[in-house]
């Protein structure tokens, strides 16, 4: 009995790594195919700003600029937004909610064209798209605040 347990401890033990690799991969592939990609802000039409020119006059519809300062301070027809708690962003977008419906009454474009400063925030940016989003506006274009 004693030869048997000497035999027991002087073995070896090996760790079979064959099988911990299967699970692996199966996991890898199990999370590959349960995984969504998500874009968030793809349903938004931008264009940047260029320079074009045109040989026929043609009729320009109503544009509403919003202004982005560097503090973080967004300006719509005088009126100032710059809550940093964003509890002033249901105004703007209910203001732009009015333009949209004003547009669609006088069969116009309604456009938004936003002039962000250069040091601007880039969450004020998108807090701007998310009310024009909001508001049902998908005619946004950015251009410069100087």
């Amino acid at each position: 009995m004693k030869a048997w347990m000497n035999e027991l401890i002087n073995e070896k033990i090996e760790l079979q790594i064959a099988p911990l690799i299967d699970v692996v991969f199966l996991l890898l592939i199990y999370f590959m195919v349960s995984s969504t990609l998500k874009r968030t802000e793809a349903d938004l039409t931008l264009a940047l700003p260029g320079a074009i020119s045109q040989s026929t006059e043609m009729e320009m519809p109503d544009e509403q600029i919003i202004e982005i300062s560097a503090d973080g301070a967004i300006m719509l027809n005088n009126k100032t937004y710059t809550a940093q708690d964003k509890s002033d962003l249901a105004g703007l977008e209910y203001t732009l909610l009015r333009y949209q419906q004003a547009s669609i009454l006088s069969k116009t474009k309604a456009m938004i064209t936003i002039a962000a400063a250069d040091d601007s925030a880039h969450e004020r940016v998108v807090d701007v798209l998310n009310a024009c989003a909001g508001a049902g506006i998908k005619n946004v274009t950015f251009g410069s605040n100087q």
